[in-house]
């Protein structure tokens, strides 16, 4: 595999770091375009700071990191990936990041989740992954009551598939190949 391009964290404290993941982690991380795009429409919908945050398929934690040095009280990272979970833990105590880490399948870990903690959760499976499983994903998230108040699920995935007839269904924002699904608790 070849070597990952650096990650830069776009805004708050760690403004402009670095990060370089190691070359054999299976990932794909989310470019910084449409990461800055991602944050600037998730803070006009929330200010970051305090917000309690979950990272499903973290991969190199580079969403996880983001929410951090914006000033989230909590960030809940998983993936499967032993790697992954492991760089994402060196680089959140190097940088003083409150990032706790789970190594574990989103769906099992989704299972067990308590109800009502977190203001946003976002999810960015494999690009290779079905609608289905998508659907499945958003579906699990609303039915355990996994948000908060106010909550947001943001899924990003290929742009060739269409989430937009599923409950709780905001908008669709494209970059590239990517697409960010917003779901809000408060929106029907």
């Amino acid at each position: 595999m070849a070597a990952i391009r650096p990650m830069r964290i776009v805004s708050g404290s760690h403004k402009g770091k670095r990060i370089v993941a190691p070359g054999n982690l299976p990932v794909r991380p989310t470019t910084d375009f449409a990461k800055e795009s991602l944050f600037n429409i998730l803070s006009n919908h929330y200010h970051l700071s305090g917000l309690h945050v979950l990272d499903l398929y973290s991969g190199t934690g580079n969403m996880a990191y983001e929410f951090a040095s914006r000033g989230a009280a909590s960030v809940v990272s998983v993936d499967q990936h032993t790697g992954c979970v492991r760089f994402i833990n060196k680089t959140a105590q190097q940088l003083n990041m409150p990032i706790e880490t789970f190594r574990s399948d989103a769906e099992k870990f989704l299972s067990k989740a308590a109800s009502g903690s977190y203001d946003i959760i976002f999810a960015d499976p494999p690009y290779d992954v079905d609608k289905k499983k998508l659907e499945t994903l958003a579906m699990e998230v609303f039915n355990r009551q996994l948000l908060k108040e106010e909550g947001c699920l943001v899924l990003e995935h290929h742009s060739k598939i269409d989430l937009s007839g599923l409950p709780h269904f905001t908008e669709a924002r494209k970059y590239g190949n990517a697409i960010f699904s917003f779901f809000f608790l408060s929106e029907d």
